[in-house]
């Protein structure tokens, strides 16, 4: 009878024991879970080896060690339920991605677009220069007297006034209704802008040199219209309108001037002193300190005057100026 109860006191004992391992195994295998996301447990390195008892029959223990072995994969396997359960209501963690993945389209957009401006704006500046190439033209060096020539680009500035011969899209309110001529302040204006052209039906070619005494247009590089007067009344003097007027292919005596250089100077060259007489009306180029006040404010008038005056006097300043070729 005492062996008997020996036995099966042994016996609960040993089963004890492999139920607390198997808990302890459960618990650890969990936390690992929960730290790194799988974590094996060796259940034989957590369970203290247990001695069987001498008294204790081989068919028990041989059915506790397999008792044993059946409850580690199901606790395990319990464990990655539970942790795949709890992992579905959370988030899943993205991988970061580098700066430069998530921006380069949107870089290379911003590149493809101001290459384009760059390309138009080049495009609109060449347009700018007909007849005029960037390696046969050059730009007039402030103390160098450079000789003018037809299909030069260039800038007259008042001499007393320092103001430029301008012109815009924007129609007198009075005398002709054309394109208003104005003496502007600013230099680097585009509209300050006008191109040099001989008579048409003449021998004239561009880059020939242009001497005292020849009869020129100036066409205005923006609007393509000629430097124009007639006897219109000019807004604030009343003295001869200046205008612009015609295109290209439509031109008249109204746009010829005469070129009166001052001085010993034959040929016409930059920050050379001149005056431009209209051939039909015979009134010289004149400006003065007068402005306008409205629709050109700050702008002053340009007009055409029967004399000779110090307000008559032109000078060529900024431009493109081509190279002189002379006539066969």
């Amino acid at each position: 009878m005492s062996l008997t109860r020996g036995k099966v006191v042994s016996g609960m004992v040993a089963e004890g024991q492999v139920t607390s391992n198997k808990r302890t195994c459960d618990k650890m295998e969990a936390s690992c879970q929960e730290a790194s996301g799988r974590c094996p447990v060796d259940t034989a390195a957590v369970a203290p080896s247990t001695s069987q008892s001498p008294g204790l029959s081989r068919r028990k223990t041989a059915s506790a060690e397999t008792n044993s072995s059946e409850a580690a994969p199901t606790s395990l396997a319990g464990a990655l339920a539970r942790e795949r359960t709890r992992r579905r209501g959370e988030p899943e963690e993205e991988d970061e991605v580098p700066f430069w993945q998530r921006t380069w389209f949107l870089a290379l957009l911003l590149a493809m677009a101001a290459a384009s401006f760059a390309l138009a704006l080049l495009l609109y500046l060449g347009l700018d220069f007909p007849e005029a190439s960037p390696a046969q033209s050059y730009a007039a060096e402030p103390d160098t007297a450079v000789e003018i020539s037809y299909g030069s680009v260039i800038k007259l500035m008042h001499e007393r006034t320092k103001f430029r011969l301008h012109s815009h899209d924007v129609p007198y309110g009075s005398g002709s209704g054309q394109q208003s001529v104005t003496g502007f302040p600013n230099v680097d204006d585009a509209n300050s802008y006008w191109i040099v052209r001989p008579q048409p039906d003449t021998s004239a070619k561009q880059g020939h040199p242009i001497t005292h005494g020849t009869v020129v247009r100036l066409q205005h590089m923006r609007t393509r219209k000629w430097l124009h007067s007639h006897l219109h009344a000019s807004p604030i003097t009343g003295n001869l309108e200046v205008s612009c007027f015609g295109g290209e292919g439509e031109s008249d005596t109204g746009d010829y001037w005469m070129l009166e250089i001052e001085g010993s100077g034959k040929t016409w060259r930059q920050k050379q002193r001149i005056r431009l007489r209209h051939v039909d009306t015979g009134g010289y180029l004149h400006s003065h300190d007068r402005k306008y006040t409205r629709i050109a404010g700050g702008q002053q008038e340009v007009c055409g005057v029967g004399d000779k005056r110090p307000d008559n006097v032109w000078v060529a300043a900024e431009g493109v100026y081509l190279p002189v070729s002379q006539p066969k």
